[in-house]
């Protein structure tokens, strides 16, 4: 599929006397078209009553399926009775660049055996059907882990997507990029446009204010600029993940109700503000946002998420940037110690609106308060290196980092139940 995109692609530039610009928002009509028939075939074999494998839900940006290993599976070929093992439930994100960028699998379970599958995956060589060449391995590994023989459902997989729908498609986009006027840079964001409302991708936006959405199409903006400068920040899979994010959470109601509200630093997608505006109103936290409200006019917490490059994989570093707060499994310099930070807690399917209600409720939890007149500028100074962007396992910073705190609260283990991204 990435050959085909180029081809088409430079077709379009030659038709248009070097309108490279267009060519390259052609090409991912194709791509786009190719997923969703992808898409199609997998429902139409593994449907929600197959006996092996099942698809629960499947769009153009998520899908959720379990394996089903049935009452003869015995987890990792043991000839030991007893119960059969559940369902293996796996969720997989689809980022706007792929194929070029490869599917991102996730699986419910702390199992190292299934983890090993979807590391195994990097083996798969990119082609026109990546997604179902991902499943195909998937399926054919777990098989082997449960001592189950190879379901023959799973050979289907391999069968062609169907060449007449293709070659109509390919034809039409063809005719239309002939008849397609000298003002490229417009059409460009049209046709970008266009692959969108066949299935359903035009609800992405739905739901979300015209002032966020401007801001969405600001980064757009910004991204286009910095691509043609030379100067492109971050990666393909973090940036389209990240953007993800950002829409889900301007529709999130819990945005919308003001339990808190994002602000990207310098319109960067890599680094957010992000103020709690609302804690449980029970708690002595709540009565000294009051208070501080008084006093100094403000009544949020607010955080600070900075991600890198490899994101979702890695978790964002977060830190309490104001008020001052003890307790809460805040440290000194603001760096909140929770399991899901860290790399052993974290998992690229947890979405970062369930990562800021979780901080809200932990803080909670662990008692934290305001500390009044800490300091002037009623914020915390963390000495941040590289090696301090996560607080590891107990929280055991490194001694240059802990000579800056005062005490280290008990490491927090006690979390909710996160939902995936998306979801």
């Amino acid at each position: 599929m990435q050959r085909a995109g180029a081809e088409e692609a430079a077709g379009s530039q030659a038709a248009a006397g070097g309108a490279g610009r267009s060519g390259a928002g052609l090409a991912a009509a194709p791509a786009g078209r190719l997923l969703k028939r992808e898409l199609r075939l997998l429902e139409s074999i593994f449907h929600r009553g197959h006996e092996r494998f099942r698809i629960g839900s499947a769009c153009p940006d998520e899908i959720s399926c379990e394996f089903v290993p049935g009452a003869g599976a015995r987890a990792g070929g043991s000839a030991s009775r007893g119960p059969p093992p559940g369902p293996v439930r796996i969720h997989c994100n689809i980022t706007e660049s792929y194929p070029a960028v490869p599917p991102i699998w996730s699986v419910e379970s702390d199992d190292p055996n299934l983890a090993a599958i979807l590391e195994r995956l990097v083996e798969v060589r990119k082609g026109n059907t990546l997604l179902l060449q991902h499943l195909k391995r998937i399926i054919s590994d777990l098989c082997k882990l449960y001592n189950l023989p190879q379901h023959p459902d799973v050979e289907m997989l391999d069968q062609p997507l169907p060449a007449e729908q293709s070659t109509q498609e390919e034809v039409s986009s063809e005719e239309e990029d002939e008849e397609m006027p000298e003002d490229t840079e417009d059409l460009d964001h049209y046709e970008m446009k266009e692959e969108e409302p066949a299935d359903g991708r035009k609800t992405e936006d739905e739901g979300i204010g015209k002032e966020n959405l401007a801001i969405l199409e600001k980064i757009k903006k910004n991204q286009r600029q910095d691509y043609l400068n030379g100067a492109v920040s971050g990666s393909v899979q973090a940036t389209d993940r990240l953007m993800k994010e950002l829409r889900d959470i301007y529709r999130s109601p819990s945005f919308k109700g003001g339990y808190y509200a994002v602000e990207l630093v310098n319109d960067s997608l890599y680094d957010w503000n992000v103020k709690l505006l609302k804690v449980d109103e029970d708690s002595a936290l709540h009565n000294d946002l009051q208070i501080l409200k008084e006093k100094e006019g403000t009544d949020f917490i607010l955080l600070n998420f900075s991600f890198k490059d490899n994101f979702p994989f890695d978790p964002p570093f977060v830190r309490v940037v104001s008020p001052v707060l003890s307790g809460g499994y805040v440290l000194g310099g603001g760096a909140i110690c929770m399991e899901l930070l860290t790399k052993q807690g974290w998992s690229s399917a947890y979405s970062i609106e369930s990562v800021i209600m979780q901080i809200s409720a932990t803080l909670v939890k662990g008692k934290a308060r305001v500390q009044f007149g800490a300091n002037k500028a009623g914020t915390h100074h963390p000495r941040r290196t590289a090696s301090t962007d996560t607080a590891g396992p107990g929280c055991s910073l490194p001694d240059a980092v802990l000579g800056s705190y005062h005490a280290s609260p008990a490491f927090s283990q006690d979390m909710i139940a996160l939902p995936v991204a998306g979801q």
